[in-house]
């Protein structure tokens, strides 16, 4: 009896972490689509973006201005690829394996072509020249690209880290800065007057819809090898 339950406790496990990874993921898609069709429209939370912006720049600082440059910096393209090199190196020598680099590197590919799809589809324009600290942006502005790439790469880099920790305080510090980075560069691209709000919260959005598929695929991998590993006859 204590084995059947044993098991079937096992079985309730193995289901819950894909069962959940589609369902956030299925959320997520439905909550872009909505976002994506308020930016195309200019209703719903898009119609609050001029004023919320113009809020936004009526209250820029010395201080916040460099520390919004500082976050901005961090998800320019070039220092987001050095970083993901530096990292998927590190992993490698951490854990004597590709598995964690090669993971990394494909959620940064699906978050590049998640970045470029999406803008292509809505198309929509970025903020106007009088909203802009810095040089213009000529792209479209729906996702964020900064929030987008950067919450995939820390929060996919903290998760694998987070795997071969064993103390609660660095888990904790770990996932806090991961969040940290991801909020402070998405708030920065509309301190700047690089993005609306909308198409920062849809960098949110976009990104935890992937992160939700780069965690079932790597559930369903880590769970074949395993079957494999206790199966001689299997592979």
């Amino acid at each position: 009896m204590a084995r059947s339950q044993g098991m079937m406790n096992l079985s309730t496990h193995r289901y819950a972490v894909p069962v959940v990874c589609a369902v956030v993921a299925l959320g997520g898609t439905i909550g872009v689509i909505e976002l994506a069709d308020a930016a195309t429209e200019s209703d719903g939370l898009a119609a609050l973006d001029p004023q919320f912006t113009a809020n936004v720049v009526s209250n820029r600082t010395p201080v916040l201005t460099a520390l919004a440059r500082g976050f901005t910096f961090v998800g320019n393209g070039p220092v987001l690829v050095t970083l993901l090199l530096i990292a998927s190196l590190l992993l490698w020598r951490w854990t004597h394996s590709l598995r964690a680099p090669a993971l990394l590197l494909f959620a940064m590919a699906g978050s590049t072509a998640l970045t470029a799809g999406v803008k292509a589809l809505v198309a929509r324009k970025r903020p106007g020249i009088t909203f802009v600290l810095g040089p213009v942006e000529d792209s479209f502005a729906f996702p964020s690209g900064h929030t987008l790439n950067s919450t995939v790469f820390f929060i996919t880099l903290a998760g694998l880290v987070w795997v071969g920790l064993r103390s609660f305080g660095p888990r904790t510090a770990l996932a806090v800065a991961a969040l940290l980075m991801s909020i402070g560069i998405g708030l920065s691209r509309i301190y700047l007057g690089h993005h609306w709000a909308t198409d920062v919260l849809a960098g949110w959005t976009v990104a935890i819809t992937w992160l939700a598929l780069v965690c079932l695929v790597a559930y369903i991998s880590r769970s074949s090898d395993s079957v494999r590993a206790e199966d001689p006859l299997r592979g």
